[in-house]
């Protein structure tokens, strides 16, 4: 007994000390999330455009599985306990982080539906509010993922393949398909394909000369990424990466095989139900005649022009196919968006080639982590010349010449000496415009108010199996110890004296069951940790989400097996010893997941609360700026010093001691605004309410403190419950050990061979 009186409390003072340690990095790590997340939201590179990802405070345990699984760096980030989205604009809707969370406390989404007028009305089925047998796929509907696409696509095909053969063969004068698709890139093709699958008469167009939409324009051997997925009549594509050309000549050989219908150089002009319920499509080539109509045009439709002199000049281009095809020109750039930083760095590689950039913002705000860390590397290494805060003038046939932009100076746009340079070639970047007027005309509603309302779904924990079965175990539990109770009640020392001691004894048959199935279960649950890492995960299937449950439930129930191995009994040993052990290692893990689940969401709903004050006391600020007082920026900056001062150091002492010195500073602040604002003339009303703004950020800084602290013992808890289990897992081991040298365990009685 002397080693673990010894043992015990080493142990656990080198935990304690290892989540002191671990605690001061955690706090840098947050600071540093912090940091990052306010930069994105001065550089607007926090909201995505399309898909971003959401947070569910009341199911976030803060694994970080999410940000393990994210391939664009930077969009998720773990602060305060919980995941934060840094970089939403770096999202392109891989859902990777959704499929990882083991509580269900992250997914894909559009953001608020009901104030988005740039996405069709839209029902589950992808049909056109309002106009049936009119769908809409791909990246058009918000999502821009090859892999959502295809998936688009596919449900498209079947759901008009079921409609098809409900309604049955109807004769019509005159050629008409079953189903026409517009646009023949990733949904276009996926919905052709499962249509064909299905014996359907569907007839594809798309105004480019080639199929693949727009990954045919992608820049030579450039990598897209698509995720496994399932293509109609071709199988499962499991490689995360494929160049663009790969794609292609996958989609031109799948069109060859099932003999796809498919018409290149068509452009859609038009769209219009007949009187006989048809759809009459009017294109460059003729008019087509269908029952059903899926438009996957994507959302780029024509090139963003830049409406200045000159650029119809033929050196002027809005793709880049081949970079390797300019060599010794002098380049100029226009944008600042992915496609053009891929397009600058490309063409600075070549042989001779002067690339300059112009981007009319002061900085790049909605770049992949890995573009932007090239562009920046070049730009350190003179590769690439950025002109921030640029546009183009006009263009001539040996030069371009940039101006100024509305951004360039706070958005100023001060006149500066127009900039002439050398130019043999222009790569216009700029965007595209959207066939938003062609899909109107066609009966596609934008109005917000016409999407199905988001039914709001109660995901909960995930923990329902888990705890479910646990209760099945503990009732079981409870029968067996009712029905041996008279021996189970009796003293440890006087039970060898019973009848049923053979068979009830820890070293009888239903002991060692129990004792086997703890212990198995025990090392099922200890596979959790190995499911959660970058390396071993990937071995083990099944979800996060199930291998969470299996690991609540394992560790449960092992305990209930070790207290029916024990015989109800706490003994003085190995086998008490571990006994313990598993109690305070399950306790600890059900205390921590419980406060894991409902503490952070109180401290990152302040979090919240803080920034939307912040926002408030700056648009108060800027309006006194615009009057000219030049009031606001010092209230602004007075108010930011409060919060950044409303912090408590380490001990009771210096706690105290920081929120007499908070306080206090808060009191002289708030007298020396009235007394300013009553010198500058600011109205009563409006100094009353930035007060009150000041207050509230203060008492909510000073509750941050506190929550954090919280958060610092809970996350010290979860790191410690690791390595109480690691404890445990040796005091099993020894225990095993103990009983088979020592204990007279026969095992031979699992096998029905008796008892000892």
């Amino acid at each position: 007994m002397d080693w673990i009186a010894l043992t015990i409390p080493l142990s656990l003072l080198l935990l304690v000390l290892g989540a002191l340690l671990r605690r001061r990095v955690e706090l840098r790590e947050i600071g540093e999330n912090l940091t990052e997340r306010a930069v994105a939201k001065q550089r607007g590179s926090d909201r995505a455009r399309l898909q971003h990802p959401k947070v569910d405070l009341d199911n976030c345990i803060g694994c970080g599985a999410c940000v393990r699984a994210c391939p664009e760096d930077g969009v998720l980030a773990l602060a305060f306990g919980q995941a934060v989205v840094v970089h939403g604009a770096r999202c392109v809707g891989h859902g990777l982080c959704a499929a990882a969370c083991p509580t269900n406390a992250i997914a894909l989404t559009l953001g608020d539906l009901k104030q988005r007028k740039d996405l069709p009305a839209v029902d589950d089925g992808l049909e056109a509010v309002g106009v049936p047998g009119l769908f809409l796929a791909g990246e058009i509907t918000g999502f821009a993922l090859v892999r959502t696409a295809v998936g688009h696509g596919a449900m498209v095909g079947n759901s008009v393949a079921a409609r098809c053969a409900a309604a049955g063969p109807r004769p019509h004068g005159g050629q008409v398909h079953d189903l026409l698709v517009v646009g023949l890139g990733p949904a276009g093709l996926a919905c052709m394909l499962a249509a064909k699958a299905k014996g359907l008469d569907c007839v594809g167009i798309d105004q480019a000369s080639e199929i693949g939409g727009t990954v045919a324009a992608y820049p030579r051997q450039k990598l897209v990424m698509t995720q496994p997925m399932e293509l109609p009549l071709h199988g499962r594509l499991t490689r995360l990466e494929y160049e663009k050309e790969e794609l292609i000549e996958l989609w031109q050989e799948l069109a060859t095989k099932h003999r796809l219908a498919v018409r290149c150089g068509v452009t859609m002009q038009g769209l219009a139900r007949g009187a006989d319920g048809v759809f009459v499509v009017e294109t460059s080539s003729g008019r087509v005649r269908a029952r059903n109509v899926c438009l996957a045009v994507g959302r780029r439709g024509s090139p963003q022009k830049l409406s200045v002199p000159g650029e119809e000049l033929p050196k002027v281009a809005y793709a880049l196919l081949d970079a390797e095809s300019h060599r010794d020109r002098q380049v100029l750039v226009v944008g600042g968006g992915d496609s053009a930083i891929e397009a600058a760095l490309a063409l600075a590689e070549q042989p001779g080639n002067c690339v300059t950039l112009s981007y009319r913002r002061p900085d790049f705000s909605r770049l992949k982590a890995r573009n932007e860390q090239r562009i920046r590397d070049a730009i350190t290494r003179g590769v690439v010349d950025v002109r921030f805060c640029t546009v183009v003038e006009r263009i001539t046939p040996e030069a371009v010449f940039l101006c100024a932009s509305k951004e360039a100076n706070g958005g100023g746009g001060v006149a500066t000496a127009v900039s002439e340079l050398p130019n043999d070639e222009v790569f216009v970047f700029a965007g595209g415009t959207p066939p938003f007027p062609l899909l109107e005309a066609a009966g596609v509603s934008f109005d917000p108010s016409l999407r199905p309302e988001e039914v709001a779904v109660d995901r909960g924990t995930g923990l329902l199996v888990a705890l479910g079965a646990t209760a099945v175990a503990a009732l079981l539990l409870l029968l067996v110890r009712q029905a041996f109770h008279d021996y189970y009640d009796l003293p440890v020392a006087l039970r060898s004296g019973s009848d049923l001691h053979l068979r009830l004894r820890p070293q009888g048959p239903l002991g060692l069951y129990a004792g086997v199935v703890a212990v198995t279960m025990f090392l099922v649950n200890l596979l959790y940790l190995a499911r959660r890492s970058s390396g071993f995960g990937r071995l083990l299937p099944g979800t996060l989400k199930s291998w969470m449950s299996l690991h609540v439930a394992t560790g449960l129930c092992a305990g209930l097996f070790a207290v029916l191995h024990s015989g109800f009994a706490l003994r003085d040993g190995p086998g008490g010893h571990a006994l313990i052990a598993m109690v305070v290692v399950v306790g600890a893990g059900v205390v921590g997941r419980w406060f894991y689940a409902f503490v952070p969401r109180s401290q990152n709903g302040r979090q919240q609360d803080l920034e939307e004050l912040g926002s408030k006391v700056a648009a108060i600020a800027g309006e006194w700026d615009r009057d000219g007082r030049g009031f606001g920026g010092e209230v602004r900056a007075r108010v930011e010093a409060l919060v950044d001062h409303a912090r408590m150091g380490q001990g009771f002492v210096a706690r105290v001691l920081g929120l007499v010195r908070s306080l206090w500073q808060l009191r002289r602040s708030l007298t020396t605004m009235r007394r300013q604002a009553a010198s500058e003339g600011v109205p009563t009303r409006e100094v009353h309410r930035l007060v009150s703004l000041a207050k509230r950020s203060h008492r909510l800084a000073m509750q941050l403190s506190h929550f954090e602290e919280v958060r610092g013992i809970l996350s010290a808890w979860r790191w410690m419950h690791r390595w109480l289990a690691l404890l445990l897992l040796l005091l099993t081991v020894v225990h095993v050990a103990d009983a088979l040298r020592f204990g007279g365990v026969d095992f031979g009685v699992l096998l029905g061979g008796g008892v000892r």
